[in-house]
């Protein structure tokens, strides 16, 4: 009796072990049809990557952030790499039936004893345990079921196959799967070109990817390595020598600074700024509903990666001038601060005993050795801390990094450009910043709330238009003044340079960037008509935003608003766009692995813009001539003459050799701190926005560096290449509504046979042109008339006398003309080879802005 009740128990156990058996196989069993459905390997559907294609169809990029995964041929893998996987992982591979007895016993008897003896499965195991049953289970009927479907993979492929599925579909590293990804992303070139060091690297990533990374742990990845290569010179596939050549030249040539990251951040991409904005758009748009990293979509964009490549190029130059002169300008301010300033505050210090601001106290010494270690011995510590496996020490580091890149932020220049299709909303190019990694991905472009200075005049300029109290021949006077906020504070403009014009017209108000004409204006329509206006234009529809967006002061009449360049590309393209409605865009369709159409989105857009019907205008065309026609002026006689190559940079050849013109029209805007400089313009084809600047305000980029200067000349460039090939064209004319008028460079009013300062042809709508006849130059009692006196009560009033008395009052000469005679006509650009400069224009200032 004592002796059957452990075999009743041994028995029973048997059982339940036959039963959980039984039951596996008869799960599994009915689970073979998955494998029959699968019967040639070109049958799986692996996880494939979302391609990008610009508007001409050619690759931009591909997404595939977590499977990262490109297939190859067994064939086509030298075979060292072959013989390093089986070395590592199976070396009876091709005599075994997809399991080993010897295998199995091992591992169970090192978790019997608590021992790391290694693993028991196969390759054909872990194959099978990846697709046909997770892996992260531990548990008995899970390794019961990965043997029954080796066992049917055996069956079914042969152990090429095996083994392609093997290296086709494991996991690699960050990101990464298949060895072909992985190649690429540990080392930069094809699995086909892989050495024998390199080929252990990938190997040992298949049984612990996290802990053998070399860019994490290059100590251990090493040990790891040599091992592999150790166990491949053990059984005949390589000697010694060829071993250690290869594992030498390896880690003699390996950079320790790279830092292990996504594949995403290391994938092939034209237009890194470009596919990062559609994956964001992409991500909107199929939340919830399908995963582009896995599902091999096809993006059809609207990027052109020709004029991409163009608008890089000339972005990369002008971040390098910028930073440059900027450098060169802040030093010699801080020179200029240390000779003037610094024995100043040495004197107040030891007169006041303010030991923590003497120029040699300790807390100076000690900025000034902090400032040194985070920018020269941190690095240093940081690479250490790397190559000996110090992670308290990294952490360190890091923090150290972090201070430098605040600091970065606030001392290094940024630019960003985008550029739309008028007609269409299409965007062609767009460059998010400096350089695009995992540390700088803000797309200026379109995440960026930059202050736009002077460009955002014309916004507000459009409205005036529109009230039909001025038009472009209004004279304003430009001379200081005092304007009174709705809170009662004065705010005083100043021009650049605190220069003043006195009589000017509106549109050379505009196109010269004077600030208190514009201010005149804003204060004649008030804040709800300038408002709502850019509002309009910018594309904010949200009344909270509008409120955030605009402050009720005057100073937002010289741009001291947040927007971002995208909308003020849209709003300039809205002029160039007869005033209809313009939706930048960047995706037009997508579609799926089997090429049928899952996202229409253009169609979609289309369709919306017709259901608009008359509400499409923005504007009116009108108004739209109006304001296209004043910024044409400064591009002719104003801040873009220079950037625009004084209009060379848009006369072209046929290919019969004739020369032809390309209207172009723009504004450049500097704001009062020379902190942000800025050109929008456009041409009847397309409208692009440029900027620099900082990512933290606070500094300044110097006199030298405005919107005109900087910015000015690229978006020529770059507008030329643009509108290359391009038939000649000009801005669309209303049929209805406009009239053109010849007025009197001086007064705005008709001329007469007495105006002997030239004359300007202006666009008006029609009933708001002028009427009366010039009295300055025909009329000497009337000028004579015109004192200083008569300017004051007549341009402003001051609330405050004793604020009038201290105001610097422009002296003007009576006697003299006030301002600069001009020509007749408006100025034509010179044609390529025309020997045009800017001493032909004595009165031209390139800074002004």
């Amino acid at each position: 009796m004592k002796g059957t009740i452990p075999a009743g128990i041994f028995a029973a156990f048997a059982i339940v072990i036959v039963v959980v058996i039984g039951v596996s196989l008869g799960l599994s069993l009915a689970q073979t049809v998955t494998i029959k459905n699968q019967e040639n390997f070109q049958e799986f559907a692996p996880a494939l990557p979302t391609k990008i294609l610009d508007i001409n169809g050619i690759l931009i990029t591909e997404f595939s952030a977590d499977e990262k995964r490109e297939l190859i041929s067994l064939s086509e893998l030298p075979r060292h790499l072959i013989h390093a996987v089986l070395a590592r992982e199976d070396p009876d591979f091709y005599n075994h039936k997809g399991f080993s007895i010897r295998g199995i016993a091992r591992a169970a008897f090192g978790q019997l004893t608590g021992r790391n003896l290694g693993g028991g499965s196969t390759i054909t195991q872990q194959i099978a345990g990846s697709i046909y049953t997770d892996r992260t289970e531990y548990s008995l009927t899970r390794k019961i079921r990965e043997l029954w479907w080796a066992i049917q993979m055996e069956r079914r492929y042969t152990k090429n196959e095996i083994l392609e599925i093997y290296l086709n579909y494991s996991y690699m590293g960050p990101g990464t799967y298949g060895v072909e990804a992985a190649s690429k992303y540990f080392f930069g070139h094809s699995a086909r070109e892989i050495t024998l060091a390199e080929a252990a690297i990938l190997v040992i990533q298949l049984s612990s990817p996290s802990r053998y990374n070399p860019l994490d742990n290059p100590n251990t990845a090493m040990d790891r390595q040599r091992s592999v290569l150790n166990r491949m010179i053990e059984f005949g596939y390589t000697t010694a020598e060829e071993a250690d050549a290869s594992f030498n030249e390896y880690w003699d040539n390996y950079d320790y600074t790279r830092e292990s990251t996504s594949a995403y951040y290391h994938r092939e991409d034209a237009a890194p700024w470009f596919s990062e904005y559609v994956r964001r758009q992409l991500d909107d748009m199929m939340y919830g509903t399908m995963d582009y990293y896995r599902d091999g979509y096809t993006v059809l964009t609207t990027l052109d990666l020709k004029h991409q490549a163009t608008a890089e190029k000339l972005m990369a130059e002008g971040l390098v001038k910028a930073n440059r002169e900027y450098a060169v300008s802040r030093g010699s301010r801080l020179v200029r601060a240390e000779q003037t300033y610094v024995p100043i505050v040495d004197l107040l210090s030891l007169y006041f005993n303010l030991n923590s601001i003497h120029a040699t106290s300790d807390a100076q010494n000690e900025q000034k050795a902090l400032s040194r270690y985070t920018k020269t011995i941190n690095p240093v510590v940081d690479m250490t801390a790397l190559v000996f496996g110090l992670p308290d020490l990294k952490v360190i580091t890091n923090a150290s990094f972090a201070a430098l890149k605040n600091t970065t932020e606030q001392n290094v220049v940024e630019g960003t450009l985008i550029a739309i299709e008028n007609e269409t909303g299409y965007i062609k190019a767009v460059v998010g910043g400096s350089q695009f990694d995992q540390s700088n991905q803000l797309i200026r472009a379109t995440q960026g709330r930059v202050m736009p200075g002077s460009s955002f005049k014309p916004l507000y300029y459009s409205a005036a238009i529109d009230t039909r109290q001025f038009t472009p021949s209004s004279l304003i006077y430009d001379i200081p003044i005092v304007f009174h906020n709705e809170d009662g504070t004065p705010y005083i403009p100043l021009n650049f340079r605190g220069e003043w014009k006195g009589p000017v017209l509106l549109y050379d108000a505009l196109a010269q960037s004077m600030n208190v004409p514009s201010l005149k204006i804003l204060d004649t329509i008030g804040f709800d008509a300038a408002i709502d206006r850019a509002a309009n234009l910018l594309g904010i529809e949200d009344p909270q935003e509008r409120e955030r967006t605009f402050p009720r002061v005057y100073p937002m009449g010289l741009g001291i608003v947040s927007v971002s360049p995208i909308q003020m590309a849209r709003a300039f393209a809205i002029f160039a766009n007869q005033g209809r409605e313009v939706t930048p865009i960047a995706i037009r369709a997508v579609e799926d692995r089997n090429g049928r159409i899952v996202l229409d989105t253009e169609r979609e857009l289309r369709q919306r813009q017709r259901r608009m019907g008359s509400d499409i205008q923005v504007i009116s065309p009108q108004n739209a001539y109006i304001m296209t026609s004043l910024l044409k002026k400064t591009v002719e006689v104003g801040t873009l003459r220079s950037g625009s190559g004084f209009g060379s940079k848009f006369v072209y050849q046929d290919e019969k050799g004739n020369r032809y013109r390309i209207a172009a029209a723009g504004k450049t805007g500097t704001t009062q701190n020379w902190s942000d400089a800025w050109t929008v313009g456009f041409t009847p084809y397309f409208t692009t926005a440029i900027w620099f600047g900082f990512d933290k305000p606070g500094n300044s980029l110097g006199l030298s560096l405005t919107g005109a200067t900087l910015a000015g000349p690229i978006w020529g460039d770059f507008m030329r290449e643009l509108n290359m090939g391009l038939p000649a064209k000009d801005f669309i004319r209303p049929s209805t509504g406009i009239v053109d008028v010849t007025v009197c460079a001086k007064s705005g009013l008709l001329p007469t046979e007495a105006c002997n300062e030239g004359t300007i042809t202006l666009s008006f709508l029609t009933g708001t042109q002028p009427r009366e006849a010039c009295t300055i130059h025909s009329d000497a009692r009337i000028r004579s008339s015109l004192t200083l006196e008569t300017m004051r009560t007549s341009a402003f009033t001051l609330r405050d006398d004793s604020l009038l008395n201290e105001l610097p009052m422009p002296q003007l000469r009576i006697d003299l003309p006030d301002i600069p005679v001009r020509p007749s006509e408006p100025v034509e650009p010179p044609v390529p080879g025309d020997d045009w400069g800017i001493d032909e224009f004595p009165d031209y200032n390139p800074l002004l802005d």
